[in-house]
Formats: structure tokens, sequence, C-alpha cells
């Protein structure tokens, strides 16, 4: 049985989706994007387009990116300032 990973949503992003932590079992990024759209919204999808992905502390953006389970991921919209 695999593991869920943990889901962390932040900002704008947790705004959209509805929650800002999730246990969801997915093998990559396309597939969390899908977990965390299921009703493929068109604002859902339009703010996800624009975040990047810590799986286990490393960015990606790469929707075939692998999530092992019981990995921690967290959905980082863009910030603004610097």
């Amino acid at each position: 049985m695999s593991a869920a990973s943990r889901v962390r949503v932040f900002a704008g992003a947790a705004e959209a989706v509805g929650g800002s932590e999730f246990a969801i079992e997915v093998d990559s990024i396309g597939a969390l994007l899908q977990a965390l759209n299921p009703s493929t919204d068109p604002h859902i999808a339009e703010v996800l387009a624009r975040c990047s992905f810590l799986v286990d502390g490393v960015r990606t953006s790469d929707a075939d990116a692998p999530i092992a389970p019981g990995a921690s991921v967290d959905v980082l919209p863009p910030f603004a300032g610097g």
C-alpha cells in the first residue's frame, strides 16, 4: 500500500483549491495538479499553472516530475516582492 504524500498549498493557490494541506496519493506533479483541480475549473488551472513545486525540498515545475510515496510537496504560487 502506498503512503499518501503531504501536500501544503500556499497563498492564492490555497484559496483557489479550497485548502492549505492535503494527504494525497499521487505519483507525479501532473497527477497532483489533477487531484487539486478534479473539476478542471479554468480559474484553478490558471493559478496552478503559475505555481512552482518543492518535492522533498527540490524545486520543479515539470508535470512529469515524480512524487515518491510519502513525499512532502509544497505548492508555491509566485510571490510579489523580492
